[in-house]
C-alpha cells in the first residue's frame, strides 16, 4: 500500500560535508510510496547520478521547481520497480553542480 506522503528536507540548512550522507539517510529512512521533497539553491547533478547508481528504479527522480537558487525535486520511493539502473540521459550533464554555497560535489 502507498503512503503518498511527502516528507521535506532542506539541503540548504545541512553542513555541506554532511549534505550527501544525510540525504542518502533520508531516503532510506523512507517506506514504499513515500517522498521526500528536497529544496536546495543549486541542481545536485552529481547527486542525482549517485542516486540512479545507487538505488537504480526504486527512486524516481521529479523536478518541481527548477530555476536559479531554487531547486525542488520530488525523490519518490517505489520499492517494487527494481534496483535496475536508469537510463544515464536522465542525468543528462552530470559533473561537479557548481554550487559554490551548495553541497560541494564534483565529478572530478
Amino acid at each position: 500500500m502507498f503512503d503518498n506522503a511527502v516528507h521535506p528536507f532542506d539541503a540548504r540548512g545541512v553542513a555541506k560535508r554532511f549534505r550527501h550522507a544525510a540525504i542518502f539517510g533520508a531516503l532510506e529512512s523512507l517506506e514504499d510510496g513515500e517522498t521526500m521533497r528536497f529544496v536546495n539553491d543549486h541542481d545536485p547533478l552529481p547527486l542525482l547520478g549517485q542516486i540512479q547508481q545507487r538505488y537504480g528504479n526504486q527512486v524516481t527522480i521529479d523536478y518541481v521547481a527548477r530555476e536559479p537558487g531554487n531547486i525542488v525535486i520530488d525523490f519518490r520511493i517505489q520499492l517494487g520497480a527494481g534496483a535496475e539502473a536508469a537510463p544515464a540521459a536522465a542525468v543528462a550533464g552530470a559533473g561537479s553542480c557548481g554550487g559554490g554555497n551548495g553541497c560541494g560535489c564534483s565529478g572530478g
